[in-house]
């Protein structure tokens, strides 16, 4: 289902998830908070002391210790806060210590020298807990802090001189309450910076971050394009144009991608030979309907096969190609039927170099033949001379020619072949080695010149698409040309060089 994509599902995931954290926040605030709980800060740990065994050097000006203080040469000082940060006071009883005494410091590796109590102005009554009747004494690496009531945001310091070990040992404070809890909390000292959000907000904000990052990722990352407009499901056959196949094979792979269900079969054999095959497919399917085939064809139909409907889809552009051997780069449309008339049988009657001539050639099922006797011969070629377009097969012709059954074909013989010419779609031309494309009267073979109106080049042809009489609606053929001519097709046709005929130049060149 359509809202259950992977966008969808991460998107609500989200606001699921901001929802949910900002309740917790709201209850956590509410409710865990009030519990009675005793939290514990080391604000300072500092030598004063010569030894610098911990690696920080100190220095001392008139600074005298606690009385009878034993020797302090690697004393340190530590600043122990206890601070009631609940939201319940907290009374003697609450300490659930077995001992007279509520909490126990302990001072790993160093030993209690002394300790003097301070508490904030308002909290003088603070004071009078810290007696030895009450467990207030040290002993050892301990310190024993009396039972003392503490109000909510109440707090006292406990200023400790300790011997021995190294600033930073781990300090830490044992001991219970009732309903509560004895935990550290972070001290915030002169020196550091305090957070700028607390650990749960840290949290719940890497959270909402990566899961808005994901949604941005997939919106980002899947492909927005449409599946064409009115799929269809099926298998249909395109036949017809050599010239043309490229831009139909990648037309039908991407077709198939986008439309599941639907098989298109590409097998071209040329113009003619495409277009008289849909005839007779048609002739014998009369009174079924359309066949499941189209035809592409380099030109206009032949006059007598009024049963074929045409759809103009591209304006094709064709060249002359010589082999590089041949050394000459434009020929007049003049000498170009006297090439092909066989009056011309060596290259240096041109202003090339000294090599026979060969003309390569299409069959007669050739769209691309028929265009070029039709734009550029003004009439048909000469008989064929050759079968293998190297020897003459008889010894009264003029020149070499020979038929060959696609423009992959033609490519080929005339890139290995010295001295020979041929005709092929501009596209593939240009991209072959071994031979180069020719201009016409000067006129270079440009799809992009045709297409603004700036060259007269002649040797170009409206694509066409035949079907058998007109292919219903919801039929895979029409879904296909609709694709072609005026979907995604429009892109790839240009991008193998021709002109779609749905684009505005499209339109006036293919009229």
């Amino acid at each position: 289902m359509e809202w259950l994509s992977a966008e969808n599902v991460v998107a609500v995931g989200t606001a699921v998830l901001g929802i949910v954290a900002s309740a917790g926040m709201v209850w956590y605030e509410r409710r865990v908070p009030r519990r009675k709980r005793v939290g514990y800060r080391v604000q300072m740990d500092n030598p004063i002391g010569d030894d610098v065994r911990s690696g920080r050097a100190n220095r001392r000006l008139g600074l005298f210790l606690f009385d009878g203080a034993p020797d302090t040469s690697d004393a340190t000082l530590v600043l122990l806060r206890i601070e009631n940060d609940g939201s319940q006071g907290i009374d003697r009883d609450d300490y659930t210590s077995p001992e007279r005494h509520g909490l126990t410091a302990v001072f790993t590796d160093r030993t209690v020298r002394g300790v003097s109590v301070t508490q904030p102005t308002d909290t003088d009554h603070l004071l009078d807990h810290f007696t030895a009747e009450r467990g207030f004494g040290y002993e050892g690496n301990t310190l024993r802090i009396p039972r003392v009531p503490l109000n909510r945001g109440d707090h006292f310091k406990l200023l400790v001189l300790l011997s021995g070990g190294d600033v930073g040992r781990e300090i830490r404070i044992v001991g219970g309450i009732r309903e509560g809890e004895v935990h550290p909390n972070r001290s915030a000292t002169p020196d550091d910076k305090p957070p700028l959000f607390s650990r749960a907000s840290r949290l719940i904000t890497i959270m909402l971050t990566v899961c808005v990052v994901t949604l941005a990722a997939i919106v980002v990352a899947r492909d927005d394009t449409p599946p064409p407009i009115g799929c269809e499901k099926g298998a249909l056959t395109v036949t017809g144009s050599t010239a043309f196949e490229p831009v139909m094979r990648e037309v039908a792979k991407r077709y198939e991608e986008d439309c599941a269900g639907a098989t298109v079969t590409v097998d071209p054999h040329g113009s003619t030979a495409g277009v008289r095959e849909l005839a007779a497919t048609g002739a014998q399917a009369k009174g079924q309907g359309s066949p499941p085939l189209i035809a592409l064809s380099d030109g206009p139909k032949p006059a007598d096969m009024p049963e074929l409907r045409e759809n103009r889809i591209a304006l094709s552009v064709f060249a002359l190609v010589v082999n590089d051997d041949v050394g000459l780069t434009n020929l007049s449309t003049a000498d170009v039927r006297r090439l092909y008339q066989g009056e011309i049988t060596n290259w240096r009657q041109l202003g090339g170099r000294s090599l026979p001539v060969h003309l390569v050639s299409r069959d007669a099922n050739s769209g691309t033949r028929q265009v070029f006797q039709r734009r550029v011969l003004g009439r048909g070629e000469m008989a064929n001379s050759s079968v293998d377009c190297v020897h003459k097969d008889y010894p009264t012709a003029p020149v070499t020619r020979c038929e060959l059954d696609s423009t992959d074909q033609v490519l080929t013989e005339v890139a290995q072949l010295p001295g020979a010419i041929g005709y092929s779609e501009l596209n593939l031309a240009t991209r072959a080695k071994g031979l180069h494309v020719l201009s016409l009267d000067t006129d270079a073979p440009s799809v992009d010149a045709i297409e603004h109106g700036h060259s007269p080049y002649p040797y170009r042809e409206i694509e066409y698409a035949y079907t058998y009489g007109q292919p219903p609606a919801n039929s895979l053929a029409s879904s296909f040309l609709t694709y072609l001519s005026r979907g995604s097709g429009q892109e790839i046709i240009r991008t193998h060089g021709h002109v779609p005929c749905w684009t505005p130049e499209g339109m006036k060149l293919c009229a």
